[in-house]
């Protein structure tokens, strides 16, 4: 009976130890972004006070009228659309297609092929990122968006591998029988494959989704024109056109509407997030 009560009181001990630093995890995490909303809402004064007070005395919408006014909203977001467009639909289906040729097809030097391909992982941006820019360059073609829309229809190394992974565990008699039927490579993709790796094509989505959005560093180098820059370039503008700390809640203000997009794709496609995680550590 006390060995009973002694594992209850464990178990409880855990749980409690458990949820505790959930809770403390959570704040810390969420802590930063609720402070980001509430100095949006403070007066110029307010935000350069020291000791800073959490909540605002007197909350305003200036510093988002700011924002709108300062920062080229609608050519931003119209802008980093149109990088979207090609994210989350060629590479995807790119990586999809040379997975499944990988993956189901016999190919000659299939294994080479693929330690090449994986290979290329090993290379760091930072050797790849002055020679690209020479070529790019070279075409006259920096300060316009096709540096960052041209490499979008080769797909990517580590998004291939991930489909590779998740196509393996496809019953290969499905295309076989298809291919007694008399279906091509294509078809069987089409009408086999790709609704068999939906869940993992979707979450490669959300994932290539977000990544653009949140995309700075890349950007940064190519578009040096104010026309085509994307909207955290044009936060990172906004920041440097404010002289002093009172103009900090307009910056403040610019990352909040910039945030909005991300908060509704976590929150609508959660459920690809985890089962991106699930394949992954099943597949892997």
């Amino acid at each position: 009976m006390n060995n009973v009560k002694l594992m209850k009181a464990r178990s409880i001990a855990v749980k409690v130890l458990i949820y505790t630093v959930l809770i403390v995890t959570a704040i810390t995490t969420i802590f930063p972004y609720a402070w980001m909303i509430l100095a949006s809402f403070k007066t110029g004064i307010e935000i350069s006070t020291y000791p800073e007070q959490i909540f605002p005395k007197t909350p305003s919408f200036d510093a988002y009228v700011n924002a709108f006014r300062d920062l080229d909203l609608l050519t931003g977001i119209k802008n980093t659309l149109t990088l979207e467009i090609f994210s989350v639909t060629l590479p995807p289906l790119v990586s999809a297609l040379g997975a499944f040729a990988f993956a189901k097809l016999e190919l000659p030097c299939k294994r080479v092929l693929l330690l090449v391909l994986l290979s290329s992982m090993m290379i760091p941006y930072a050797a790849l990122m002055l020679p690209q820019f020479q070529v790019w360059q070279s075409l006259n073609v920096v300060g316009t968006l096709y540096p960052l829309i041209i490499p979008t229809f080769f797909g990517g190394a580590l998004m291939t591998f991930f489909f590779i992974q998740y196509m393996q565990g496809v019953p290969t008699e499905l295309f076989e029988a298809a291919k007694i039927d008399g279906a091509g490579y294509l078809r069987q993709f089409f009408a086999i494959m790709l609704p068999m790796v939906k869940p993992a094509l979707t979450a490669q989505i959300v994932f290539s989704f977000v990544g653009t959005w949140n995309d700075y560093f890349i950007p940064s180098i190519y578009l040096n024109v104010k026309e085509v820059k994307t909207l955290q370039l044009q936060l990172l503008s906004l920041q440097q056109q404010q002289n002093n700390l009172m103009d900090m809640n307009t910056v403040m203000a610019g990352s909040v509407l910039s945030s909005i997009p991300m908060l509704i794709v976590f929150i609508s496609c959660q459920k690809f997030f985890v089962e991106s995680l699930a394949i992954s550590g099943i597949k892997g």
